[in-house]
């Protein structure tokens, strides 16, 4: 009961459904982006598709929270970036639900894309070019013949970039700033929590991530699992 109260507390149910907010943008975001990439880094191979192989695995290994003070300079009221961003369209990245989104988004990126592109790379590049032999478009080639064969891979990619970017601190704290009632995500929230003492809230808000990453790993579990049967494995 100690947890449900202090979830159905105003200190949590903010972070709670930015979180969601932020799940509803980015969960699409991953599937295209994924697929796109995953497809453009697979099938061709040169200088450019090298240095954006780089920038999309970058996050991996770069700390996030120098990853987010870069995307801050580049993005920044001061950028060209975000100047033109401001002045043209009125959109102001930096400190707002969408520097959160686009946090999440970078966060979660390179596992959109990397599950995508090994199983491009795997199994279905063969299917395609006996597509094309067999005179059908590109275009149908890709959805009639591609997705079909990687939608398993899909499934994965973007459930394990949705968990990362649950998880994602670093890269948003830059972007978001941690404003309360603004841009504090649940996992902001938790050291938030912690850093006033109100360790009931921390903890159940630990126990929901702890919920949903378990429900993603059950469900990369069984996406994989449908792959495997797919193939007669």
């Amino acid at each position: 009961m100690a947890i449900w109260s202090a979830l159905a507390g105003e200190g949590a149910l903010g972070p709670i459904w930015l979180s969601l907010r932020v799940a509803l943008v980015s969960l699409p975001l991953f599937a295209v982006s994924g697929v796109a990439l995953g497809w453009l880094l697979a099938r061709r191979r040169n200088r450019l598709t090298a240095a954006l192989d780089f920038l999309v695995s970058l996050p991996l290994v770069f700390p996030p929270i120098a990853t987010g003070f870069l995307l801050l300079l580049a993005l920044g009221r001061r950028s060209p970036v975000g100047h033109a961003l401001e002045s043209v369209f009125g959109l102001e990245l930096i400190f707002s639900f969408w520097g959160v989104t686009l946090a999440s988004f970078v966060a979660g990126l390179p596992l959109a894309v990397k599950p995508v592109q090994t199983a491009i790379r795997a199994e279905t590049l063969q299917l395609v070019d006996a597509a094309y032999v067999l005179g059908k478009s590109p275009l149908t080639t890709f959805f009639r013949v591609v997705l079909p064969n990687i939608r398993s891979s899909v499934l994965v990619a973007v459930f394990l970039a949705f968990g990362r970017s649950l998880g994602e601190v670093g890269v948003t704290l830059m972007l978001g700033g941690n404003i309360v009632g603004k841009t504090n995500t649940v996992s902001l929230e938790i050291y938030n929590a912690v850093f006033t003492g109100d360790y009931d809230r921390a903890l159940a808000l630990t126990a929901l991530l702890g919920g949903c990453s378990l429900g993603m790993l059950w469900l990369v579990r069984r996406a994989g699992g449908v792959a495997r049967d797919g193939n007669g494995r």
